[in-house]
Formats: C-alpha cells, structure tokens, sequence
C-alpha cells in the first residue's frame, strides 16, 4: 500500500443534517476538497466531501463540510475524531524550501557543531507558526522549536537530518540531563 498522508481530520457534528466540523492539514484549508475521495488511514472507508466552507467566528476559523451519504447527526456523530488520508502519490511537489509535516517526522535533528540531538517526534500548530518536537536521544524531555531559520537553519530531506540552533538554555539542559 502506497504511504498515506493525513490531510484533515472530522471534528464533532454540526447542526441536525449530517454536516461536520473539519480540520483541515492543507497548506490552503479549503484545498482539502480538491484531493478526491479521503479514505480512513487502513483504506477501508472512503468519504467524498460534497460542499464545504468556512465559517469564522471571533475566536476562530474553521471548516463545515457535508460528506456524501451522511445525512443526519447520528451519522455524523459517529465519524467524530476520524483521520482522513489521500496517498502520497496524490500531493503536489514542494517547492525548495517547502516541506511536508510527514516528511519532517523521523528525521535525525543534529546541532549547528553536528552533535545529534534527537529525532523530530512531531510537528505542532499552536496558532503562531509551526513548532518541531524533538525527542531527545538521552531520553529526556522533549524540546520544542519555532520551525523558523533561525531555530532550524538546514532542512536535508535526503540525507534524513535537520540541523538546529536551540537556544542556549535549552542546549545546556540537554547536555545536564
């Protein structure tokens, strides 16, 4: 089975008629229409969104989508906290200094001096920007970066490794634990 990439994910109902909150992963939220059928991570479920827009409140902006066959609540309540995959195959490339999430996880993170770090656990969105986690080698806690060239001045996909710059209070505790 090719690999499968997570593009969004079905939040809880909305409204009586089967419509859904989605969370969308796409670089452009409402691209996640233009991808085809979304399977479940295993393949076994497909689901076709039929409409969705967006809808923006004052503390936030989110997806409402209706996914064909899911008419009422009780459907639509059923698919809450679901993970929605397309095959690799289906994204576009990257342009240079564009990455995706899934690529990134798994790479070998190794200071500015070539000193290894850890491995980048995962890639968080709080709201400001992208922030790696990065799961130290010595076993100790986790240290998260601002995804940013200051902190991550070199990305090398290929060679399976990132270079970073942590802050110097966050170096000394790696090398203390």
């Amino acid at each position: 089975m090719p690999e499968r990439i997570c593009v969004a994910q079905i939040g809880s109902p909305h409204g009586i008629r089967g419509e859904v909150k989605l969370k969308s992963f796409t670089a452009d939220p409402l691209a996640v229409k233009d991808y085809g059928p979304l399977t479940t991570e295993d393949g076994a479920r497909a689901f076709e969104i039929e409409t969705v827009r967006q809808v923006r409140s004052p503390a936030k902006s989110q997806l409402i989508a209706r996914l064909r066959g899911i008419a009422d609540r009780d459907a639509a309540e059923r698919l809450t906290n679901l993970k929605l995959f397309i095959s690799r195959d289906r994204l576009p490339p990257t342009e240079d200094d564009e990455f995706y999430h899934a690529d990134l996880i798994g790479l070998s993170a190794v200071s500015v001096d070539g000193i290894e770090i850890g491995t980048v656990a995962a890639i968080h969105d709080f709201g400001a920007g992208d922030i790696l986690e990065i799961k130290p080698a010595s076993g100790s806690k986790t240290l998260m970066l601002p995804f940013t060239d200051t902190f991550v001045p070199h990305v090398d996909i290929a060679g399976g490794r990132i270079v970073i710059a942590p802050p110097a209070e966050s170096a000394d505790e790696q090398v203390e634990e």
